[in-house]
């Protein structure tokens, strides 16, 4: 599978379908971005639709497409 091309300044607020759900958490949102001090996006913080759990991970994972789908489905 091609990894996904993503752009990290336009995270906020997008949907993500996770590809193996745990505890029936299989949908997210980007409900915040962590940066550096020059602005560059490191972080993203998910917040489970179902649970409203949130954590933070690392903006790279989602270009994974074995573990994350962009949009939900």
């Amino acid at each position: 599978m091609t990894p996904e091309r993503i752009n990290p300044r336009k995270l906020l607020l997008s949907k993500w379908t996770a590809r193996q759900p745990r505890q029936r958490e299989k949908h997210f949102l980007v409900i915040e971005l962590h940066r550096d001090e020059e602005g560059n996006v490191l972080a993203v913080e998910l917040q489970a639709v179902l649970t409203r759990r949130s954590e933070r991970i690392d903006w790279h994972q989602l270009e994974d497409g074995e573990h994350w789908q962009m949009g939900w489905i």
